[in-house]
C-alpha cells in the first residue's frame, strides 16, 4: 500500500499521534501547464496559506485514550519476575535501549501466562519502540510496537502507535482487517477514519472514502482549523467522484485512465501509449519511477475548468491532494504533439510530488517548473534567444514561490529563467546530482542550505555562475 497523493493531505491526523500537526498540502490544483510558448498573467500560481500551520498541537477529543503515545510504566505487578521488570523499566528510564531490548526479549514465557504481566510487559515493549523511533526513527521501532500489540490485543495506545509506524513505512500490513480492529479500540481517535480513507481512496471508491473523512471530521476536536481542513478535503473528494462517477477508465500497467466514454476512444489509447513512453524515458532519466499508478482525467473541453476550478489559459494540470492529472480533450485527437507535451509535463510535476513524498512545496518553483520543462522536452526558447540584448533578469531567490503576483511579461520572463537555470543546472552536475537535491528538498531544507550541502556553493554563487554562462551565450 502506497501513498503519495491524498497522504500529504491526510498525515495532518497521522502525524497527530506523535503530538503536533504536519502541514505541507495544498487544497486546490497546483503546476497548470500554460499555452506556450508565451504564458499569460498566472493568476491561480501562487499556493494559498495552509489552513493548518506546521506545529500546531493536535486537538484531541476529550476522552481520547490515545493522547498520550507513551504509558505509565510506575506500577509494577507483583510477580516472581517483579526485579526483573523493574529493572527493564530503569534501563528505559536511563536510555540504555539495547539493553533493555534484550532483557525484555529474556522475559520468560511462563511469566507471561500472567495477564498482569503480559500488560506490563507490553508497555515497556511500546516505550521501548517509541525511544527507539526518537533516537534511530519509524523503521528501528516497529519490532516493538509489534511485540507489544501481540502482547495486549486490548490496549488502543499500542495499536495506534504500531498503526502510525506503519503508515510512515507505507506497510502494507497496515490494511482494512487491521483499521477495523483499530476503529473498535479507538472509537473517537479520527486516525482510522482518516487511514481508511486513503485506503478506499486509492481503490478509487471515493464515496466511501469521503465518509470516512466526515467521520474523521466528527472526532477532530473543535479546533476550527482542524475541522476546516478535513470538511475542504472531504468536499473535494466528494467533487471529485461526482465528476467521475459517469467516466469510463482503461488501465495500463501504471496508469488509470478516467474519459468521457462519449469522446473518441483513441485519445485514451493515445494518452496510454504517451504516458507509458513517459514512464520508461523520465523515470529512468530520473532514476525514479511513481510508487502506485497515477489517474489521469481526460475532460470534454466543456467541463475541463468547471471541474478542476484550473484558470481558463490552462493546458493541463496536476493536482497534488487527490493526486490527479487533469488534461482537456480539445484538440488531442489532432494534435498528436500537444497531447504529448502536456502529458508529459504534467507526469513530470506528478513524479516530483511523487519523489518528494508529498513535500513538494520544499522545491521552490523555478525548479519544479524547470525540470517539467527539461525532461518533459517542452517547445520554448531558450533564455538567449527569447531575451532582447540589454534585457535582465530575475534573481532565482525572487522565482521560489508562487508566481500569482506577476504579470505577462515577467510571468514568461519567469518560465525562460527557470528553464534556463535548470538546463544549466543538469548539464552542469548531472541527474545524479538532480537527485541527491531532491532527496534533500525532502528535508524541508531551505533553498540556500540544500545548495550549499549539495553544490558547496550559496545561492548567490549559483545564480552567478548560471547567469555567466548565460551572458557568455549572447555574447
Amino acid at each position: 500500500m502506497y501513498r503519495r497523493n491524498i497522504h500529504s493531505l491526510l498525515a495532518t491526523l497521522a502525524m497527530g499521534l506523535a503530538g503536533f500537526v504536519t502541514y505541507q498540502a495544498l487544497l486546490k490544483p497546483i503546476s497548470p501547464v500554460p499555452h506556450s510558448p508565451v504564458p499569460p498573467p498566472i493568476e491561480q500560481e501562487t499556493p494559498p496559506r495552509p489552513l493548518i500551520p506546521q506545529h500546531t498541537p493536535v486537538v484531541s477529543t476529550p476522552n481520547d485514550p490515545s493522547a498520550d503515545r507513551a504509558l505509565d510504566p510506575s506500577a509494577i505487578p507483583a510477580s516472581e519476575i517483579t526485579q526483573l521488570l523493574a529493572s527493564i523499566r530503569g534501563e528505559l528510564e536511563d536510555n540504555h535501549l539495547q539493553a533493555a531490548e534484550q532483557k525484555l526479549t529474556g522475559v520468560p514465557s511462563s511469566a507471561l501466562n500472567d495477564p498482569k504481566v503480559a500488560s506490563y510487559v507490553a508497555l515497556l515493549w511500546n516505550n521501548l519502540g517509541l525511544a527507539q523511533e526518537q533516537e534511530d526513527g519509524t523503521k528501528a521501532a516497529v519490532k516493538a510496537f509489534q511485540k507489544a500489540a501481540a502482547l495486549d490485543g486490548g490496549n488502543p495506545v499500542i495499536h495506534l502507535n504500531l498503526a502510525h509506524a506503519y503508515w510512515e513505512l507505507r506497510d502494507p500490513a497496515l490494511n482494512e482487517a487491521f483499521l477495523t480492529r483499530l476503529l473498535n479500540l479507538a472509537p473517537q481517535n479520527p486516525f482510522p477514519h482518516v487511514a481508511l480513507a486513503e485506503l478506499l481512496y486509492d481503490q478509487d471508491h471515493l464515496a466511501d472514502a469521503a465518509t470516512h473523512l466526515a467521520q474523521a471530521t466528527e472526532r477532530a476536536g473543535k479546533d476550527p482549523r482542524v475541522q476546516s481542513y478535513l470538511a475542504a478535503v472531504t468536499a473535494k473528494v466528494r467533487h471529485t467522484d461526482t465528476v467521475e462517477s459517469r467516466m469510463a477508465a482503461r488501465n495500463s500497467l501504471h496508469f488509470l485512465v478516467k474519459f468521457d466514454g462519449g469522446e473518441d476512444p483513441d485519445t485514451w489509447t493515445t494518452a496510454l501509449e504517451i504516458l507509458e513512453e513517459a514512464y520508461r524515458e523520465i523515470g529512468q532519466r530520473l532514476n525514479y519511477f511513481p510508487t502506485k499508478p497515477i489517474t489521469v482525467v481526460l475532460h470534454t473541453a466543456a467541463t475541463f475548468q468547471s471541474a478542476t476550478g484550473s484558470p481558463a489559459w490552462a493546458d493541463g494540470l496536476y493536482d497534488p491532494v487527490l493526486g490527479r492529472i487533469h488534461i482537456p480533450t480539445r484538440g488531442a485527437t489532432t494534435d498528436t504533439a500537444w497531447l504529448t507535451h502536456v502529458l508529459r509535463h504534467e507526469y513530470v510535476h506528478a513524479l516530483l510530488h511523487d519523489r518528494l513524498e508529498g513535500h513538494i512545496t520544499a522545491l521552490p518553483v523555478w525548479l519544479n517548473e524547470g525540470l517539467a520543462m527539461q525532461l518533459a522536452g517542452d517547445p520554448w526558447p531558450d533564455l538567449d534567444q527569447a531575451m532582447p540584448q540589454g534585457g535582465s533578469v530575475l534573481h532565482l531567490k525572487s522565482l521560489e514561490g508562487g508566481w500569482g503576483r506577476f504579470q505577462e511579461p515577467v510571468a514568461r520572463l519567469a518560465y525562460l529563467e527557470a528553464n534556463s537555470a535548470t538546463h544549466y543546472l543538469i548539464e552542469r552536475y548531472g541527474m545524479n546530482q538532480i537527485g541527491e537535491l531532491l532527496t534533500a528538498f525532502k528535508t524541508k531544507a531551505p533553498v540556500e542550505t540544500v545548495l550549499h550541502n549539495q553544490l558547496f556553493l550559496s545561492y548567490d554563487q549559483f545564480h552567478q555562475q548560471w547567469l555567466d554562462t548565460f551572458l557568455h551565450k549572447r555574447t
